[in-house]
């Protein structure tokens, strides 16, 4: 892969979002220094996807303000900002008659004129961010065509073209299966970008992230390095469930095990789980 640009510091400062009367982001203020690498956590309806839309400058806030590098993104031209901060949406576009070339050829559109066709450097860094997805023998394939997880790879493809030192990503391993969920975080890691990381999978937010933000009813209640923030406490507090968790021996990182609320995830006197 090309060169990204330079890693900017990325910072909501007391954002909310009101949305016909209900408040779905209430005062968050975070940051993401310079390609540091921040999972997103927290149960359905936390607001972690209206938040990261207000990252991106696709919903603006109803208060508060979201700074890249001390500068107020509803301030800066869009194809500025395009040239610094990417986003891979949760959801995929509809159909539309366009291959995935096609589709991963828009992330080179901030630094084109009106009308400009690919250059060679383009459809190399085009080809380059298929081939990192392991995209790139469908390049020419109709991207309605795809399944929900190439789909996926596809839109992490264009981010990644894009060449912005900055990324949002909104649960970008949706649909994929393990390998490529690990191969998409990796990619991301290597970049050596400013990331946040909307993640439903703890393990993977651990393994992945410099830090934890844990998002619960619109507030951020918890953010620090991951041993830090996935205690046995805060995930019964946020996601009522009790957990074990423990050290990975070769990594250090923390691996959990949930279980229902209200029953214990100890293994009982003969070394086995609880039935």
């Amino acid at each position: 892969m090309r060169e990204t640009g330079t890693p900017a510091t990325l910072r909501a400062e007391k954002v909310s979002v009101v949305i016909g009367g209900r408040a779905l982001v209430q005062d968050v203020t975070f940051q993401v220094g310079p390609g540091e690498v921040v999972a997103l956590v927290g149960p359905n309806g936390a607001g972690k996807s209206t938040l990261l839309r207000t990252l991106y400058r696709a919903l603006r806030p109803t208060s508060g303000r979201v700074l890249l590098d001390g500068e107020d993104v509803w301030r800066m031209p869009g194809r500025r900002l395009a040239r610094r901060l990417a986003a891979v949406l949760q959801e995929t576009p509809g159909e539309f008659d366009l291959t995935v070339y096609d589709v991963t050829a828009m992330g080179r559109t901030p630094y084109k004129r009106a009308f400009q066709g690919d250059d060679a450097d383009d459809r190399r860094i085009i080809m380059d961010a298929l081939e990192s997805l392991d995209v790139a023998d469908l390049a020419e394939a109709p991207f309605d065509r795809l399944s929900g997880g190439e789909k996926q790879r596809v839109l992490i493809a264009r981010a990644l073209a894009q060449g912005t030192g900055t990324m949002v990503l909104d649960e970008p391993t949706n649909h994929l299966d393990m390998r490529h969920q690990l191969d998409a975080l990796q990619q991301v890691r290597r970049l050596g970008v400013t990331a946040i990381v909307a993640l439903h999978d703890l393990n993977l937010a651990a393994a992945f992230g410099d830090r934890i933000c844990v998002l619960n009813a619109g507030r951020v209640v918890a953010t620090g390095p991951p041993a830090a923030v996935l205690t046995p406490a805060l995930l019964e507090e946020v996601y009522r469930v009790t957990a074990d968790v423990h050290s990975d021996p070769r990594t250090g990182i923390p691996q959990i095990s949930v279980m229902p609320y209200g029953r214990s995830a100890s293994p009982g006197a003969d070394g086995r789980p609880p039935k």
